[in-house]
């Protein structure tokens, strides 16, 4: 199933299958694109891997999270193409014809919710269910103008979705406007925990380097001052008992090691074909030993004591969602990878405390969309999004 029309090479040609949703709610009139590691009854999932299309056959249920958007009413407009077994972050799977991002049809619309990113942006959908383990949400709304959310871990069930790393996989989603951002989130996200507003704003100098220019200095300080518009002047803070790139590396090898333990096995019983970088990074993750990533797992626990301690008061920290603009499509994978590393470098707090990232559509450079995050207390995502709309407020006024 996929609209009448995708110019924009977002969904997945699947055959339509009526799928049960209620029809009052909330959520009605929005339609809603799910990224295909997601199991929705009647549909394959087949996970951006052409042989575990074939292995996997149709689903008999939906997953829990996207049955909760259905029977508030949303309208399931199909399956939406994903890197190859989530496993990359630029949106590119040799096996599929690669998404157009509408808000930049030059550049990438990022990884590995390309397809649902492309919808939202492309005006085919309200709404898109995505996933985000190492910046699967957070890249692509930056590079494609959207707001996403990376949730608190654990907080919306996966079950349903094919795992990549369990430790940092998260639900995610998509939409381009902040109302409809809240109103989904109210349906999967329900009450936060953490019951303490944000109000003061924290800021490390080692992430805001990590942007790719001057251009994108520039106009993430005027992004910046948005932020600031809303909850004051930026603390800065100290750097971690970790740097950046040791805590860059405990992710990359946590991940890599994870996703090899779920993947390892399928992967050996024979040649799955798989797409420059994907075949690079599970190789990668059969050469982290358990030792190593015992190790990477301390290191990963100081730092988010570190970090819950610094946002306990009901504190968010700043910092760039990506170095800059989505590379453009003709990029080499020597530059693709260059732009992935330096990424991940900002993406990877989020994902080694757990704690919820939102990125807003405050910026651009060289014409292209350039995301602003804010990282929160865990189980502070509703919160966040609360906060996010006031920001968002706050720059249409000004």
């Amino acid at each position: 199933m996929a609209p009448t029309r995708d110019p924009l090479n977002a969904f997945l040609d699947y055959p339509e299958v009526p799928v049960t949703r209620a029809l009052v709610g909330p959520l009605e009139g929005v339609r809603l694109a799910v990224k295909d590691i997601y199991d929705v009854a009647g549909y394959p999932t087949g996970c951006g891997n052409p042989e575990k299309l074939a292995e996997n056959g149709v689903a008999r249920e939906t997953a829990p999270a996207v049955q909760e958007l259905l029977d508030a009413g949303a309208r399931f407009i199909g399956k939406t193409q994903t890197d190859e077994l989530a496993f990359s972050l630029m949106g590119v799977n040799a096996h599929y014809p690669l998404p157009v991002n509408k808000a930049a049809p030059e550049r990438v619309t990022g990884g590995s919710s390309s397809g649902s990113a492309a919808a939202v942006a492309g005006g085919l959908a309200e709404a898109a269910v995505g996933s985000d383990t190492g910046g699967s949400i957070r890249a692509p709304a930056s590079f494609c103008g959207l707001i996403g959310l990376r949730t608190t871990h654990g907080r919306v069930s996966l079950k349903g979705a094919m795992p990549l790393a369990p430790s940092l996989d998260t639900f995610g989603y998509f939409a381009d406007d902040i109302e409809s951002y809240e109103a989904v989130g109210r349906i999967v996200l329900g009450r936060d925990e953490h019951k303490a507003p944000l109000t003061r704003l924290l800021a490390l100098s080692a992430l805001e380097d990590l942007v790719a220019g001057e251009g994108e200095a520039e106009e993430y300080q005027r992004m910046k001052a948005l932020v600031e518009k809303a909850l004051g002047p930026a603390m800065p803070i100290s750097p971690f008992s970790a740097s950046i790139d040791e805590l860059y590396w405990a992710f990359r090898r946590i991940q890599a090691h994870e996703a090899w333990n779920i993947h390892g096995e399928w992967l050996s019983k024979k040649e799955r074909n798989l797409g420059p970088g994907v075949e690079d990074r599970f190789g990668f993750g059969r050469t982290v030993d358990a030792k190593a990533e015992k190790a990477e797992t301390m290191r990963r626990y100081l730092f988010r004591a570190e970090l819950k301690e610094l946002l306990a008061p009901g504190a968010v920290l700043v910092l760039p969602t990506v170095p800059g603009a989505a590379p453009l499509k003709n990029s080499t994978q020597d530059q693709l990878q260059a732009y992935r590393e330096r990424a991940l470098k900002l993406l990877c707090l989020a994902g080694l405390s757990g704690f919820p990232q939102i990125t807003l559509p405050l910026g651009m450079v060289e014409g292209a969309p350039f995301g602003i995050s804010l990282i929160g207390p865990p189980s502070s995502d509703i919160t966040l999004i609360k906060l996010a709309r006031r920001i968002l407020s706050s720059t249409k006024t000004g």
